[in-house]
C-alpha cells in the first residue's frame, strides 16, 4: 500500500516539475541530440557496470574462480535491476545474486557472503565519493547561504551513513548472524526461520570473517573498483550537460554526480526514487548555475539511462534462468542444505 502512494506521490511530483518547467522546452532540448549523442551518453554506464562487476567478482569464493566475467556481469545486472526497481534500500536484488550464483554450483553461503561482503565494500566507496562532492560543492560553490544549507544537511547525513557503515562492518567481523541471533534472544525475540538455520547462519558468519581475516588485499581492491565506478557516474553527468550544451566542468560533474548519488540514497522507499531522484538532480543543477530546463531534461536521460539497463538486466535475468517466485519458492531449501 505505502509502495503505491508512494510511487503516486513521485509519479505526480515529476509530472508536475514537467508541467511547471514546460513540455515543449523540455522537448526542444531533448531534441537536439541524436543517436549517436545517446549512445555516447550510456557509455559512461557500461563502465560503471562493467569496472563494479569486477568489484564483486574480486570477492567471490573459490567455488567461484571458474566462472566467466561476462556471466558475473550478467548475474549482477539482473540483481541491479530489482534494486533499482524496488523500495528496498538498493539491497533487494542481492539474495537474487547469490540464488543465480548457485546455479553455477557455487554453494549459497559462499554466494551470500561475497554479495554482503560486495555491498560493504560499495558502500565504502559510496561514503567516499560523496564526501568528495562535498567537498568540492563547498569549494566551487564559495558557502553561500543556499548551497551552504544543502552541503550542512549532506554533511550530516553522510555522517550518519558513514557511521552505519562503519558499525555494520565491525559487526560482519564479530559474526554479524551470530550477533543478530543473540540480540534478538536477550529481548525475548525468537523467529523460527532464522533458528532452524542456526549453525547455516554461523557457517556464513564464518566465511565473511575470512575473508576479512585472508583477504585484505581483494578488500582493498573491491572498494576502489567500487569508487572508479562511482566515478563513471560523474562521467555521465559531464558527458550530458555537454550534449545539452552547458558549460560542462570535471570538478562541477564529480560534485553533481556525487550529490545524486546522495539523493538517490535517502530516497529509497520511493520505487525507483520517482519524482525525487529527479527533482533532486534538477535543483542540483540550479545550485550549479544551470537552468530549470536543463536540469529536468538532465533528470529525464537519466531515466532514460536506467530503462535502457532495466530492459538489459531483464534480459540477463531471462537467460540465468532466475525469477522472483523461484527465489522464494528455493532459497529456503538452499540455506537449509548448504553447509
Amino acid at each position: 500500500m505505502f509502495k503505491l502512494l508512494f510511487l503516486f506521490v513521485g509519479l505526480l511530483t515529476l509530472v508536475l516539475i514537467v508541467w511547471h518547467i514546460g513540455p515543449g522546452q523540455i522537448f526542444d532540448a531533448a531534441a537536439q541530440l541524436g543517436p549517436i549523442a545517446l549512445l555516447v551518453m550510456l557509455i559512461p554506464s557500461v563502465i560503471m557496470y562493467v569496472v563494479e562487476a569486477y568489484g564483486w567478482k574480486v570477492t567471490l569464493g573459490p567455488s567461484a574462480k571458474g566462472i566467466p566475467f561476462w556471466r558475473v556481469l550478467a548475474i549482477r545486472t539482473a540483481g541491479e535491476v530489482v534494486n533499482m526497481t524496488t523500495p528496498t534500500a538498493y539491497v533487494g536484488g542481492e539474495p537474487l545474486k547469490a540464488y543465480l550464483l548457485k546455479k553455477q554450483n557455487v554453494p549459497i553461503v559462499e554466494g551470500l557472503a561475497s554479495v554482503i561482503i560486495a555491498k560493504t565494500t560499495m558502500t565504502i566507496a559510496e561514503v567516499l565519493f560523496i564526501l568528495l562532492g562535498i567537498a568540492l560543492a563547498v569549494w566551487l560553490l564559495g558557502g553561500n547561504d543556499s548551497s551552504g544549507q544543502t552541503v550542512a544537511a549532506a554533511l550530516v547525513s553522510v555522517g550518519l551513513l558513514a557511521f552505519g557503515t562503519a558499525a555494520f562492518l565491525f559487526v560482519q567481523r564479530q559474526g554479524l548472524f551470530t550477533w543478530l541471533l543473540g540480540f534478538l534472544r536477550k529481548i525475548g525475540l525468537k523467529i523460527a526461520y532464522l533458528e532452524a538455520r542456526e549453525e547455516q547462519l554461523r557457517s556464513l558468519d564464518r566465511t565473511i570473517l575470512a575473508f576479512y581475516r585472508d583477504n585484505r588485499p581483494a578488500f582493498y581492491s573491491s572498494t576502489g573498483l567500487f569508487f572508479l565506478g562511482w566515478m563513471a557516474e560523474a562521467l555521465e553527468v559531464y558527458v550530458i550537460i555537454y550534449y545539452l550544451g552547458g558549460p560542462a566542468m570535471a570538478l562541477s560533474a564529480i560534485s553533481i554526480g556525487a550529490l545524486s548519488v546522495f539523493i538517490k540514497g535517502g530516497t529509497f522507499f520511493i520505487p525507483g526514487s520517482l519524482g525525487a531522484q529527479d527533482g533532486g538532480n534538477m535543483l542540483l543543477l540550479s545550485i550549479f548555475g544551470y537552468s530549470d530546463v536543463t536540469g529536468i531534461t538532465f533528470a529525464l536521460l537519466r531515466r532514460f539511462r536506467e530503462l535502457v539497463w532495466i530492459g538489459v538486466g531483464l534480459l540477463c535475468l531471462a537467460l540465468a534462468g532466475g525469477s522472483a517466485a523461484a527465489i522464494r519458492e528455493g532459497r529456503a531449501d538452499d540455506l537449509r542444505n548448504s553447509s
